[in-house]
């Protein structure tokens, strides 16, 4: 079945995009909510009609999701979440946490166009934020434990403390031996 779609769907297409979907889906879902109509030909006529007249507009939204995207650029996450022993998190890291992360970071992006499967383990992951239909951005998402203890001492330290430790052991081999 084919359709004009009326606004973005992820994973499907954007808006104004003809696209074929199972007739189900078309028939019981898309076009009862609004979200698409059917594509006949004097449909397509219209929407070809009402691009050129937008096209101006368009490219204004398409420059302004770039400059979005601009600003997500070199941007990484990193997430602390609560973990088990097995490395297992309790709950999950989904779009919304990252929504909040990057809220944090001063980007206000809707959660509802990353995408990115929920986390539930500790470790480097990626969320794709869709802007506009060429205008997509990769965040790296890094989830560490909120418990974990990320200090690691000195090189120095640790050499004066094995020292220090082998001249205890020498006093105390030299009162052993008197």
């Amino acid at each position: 079945m084919e359709l004009i779609l009326k606004e973005d769907i992820i994973g499907l297409g954007y808006k104004n995009d003809i696209v074929n979907v199972k007739s189900g889906y078309g028939r019981n879902y898309l076009i009862p909510t609004g979200k698409a109509v059917i594509a006949s030909d004097s449909a397509k006529k219209i929407l070809a009609e009402n691009l050129k007249q937008q096209a101006h507009k368009l490219a204004a939204i398409k420059a302004e999701a770039e400059k979005k995207a601009q600003a997500l650029n070199g941007v990484a996450l990193v997430i602390e979440a609560k973990v088990s022993a097995t490395g297992a998190t309790y709950g999950s890291v989904n779009a919304a946490t990252v929504a909040e992360e990057l809220k944090k970071q001063g980007v206000e992006v809707d959660r509802k166009i990353i995408t990115m499967r929920d986390i539930k383990r500790v470790g480097d992951f990626e969320a794709v934020v869709h802007f506009y239909k060429e205008v997509e951005v990769v965040v790296p998402v890094k989830v560490v434990a909120e418990n974990a203890v990320v200090e690691t001492p000195a090189v120095e330290e640790v050499s004066a403390e094995v020292e220090e430790n082998n001249s205890k052991a020498e006093v105390e081999e030299a009162l052993a031996a008197e």
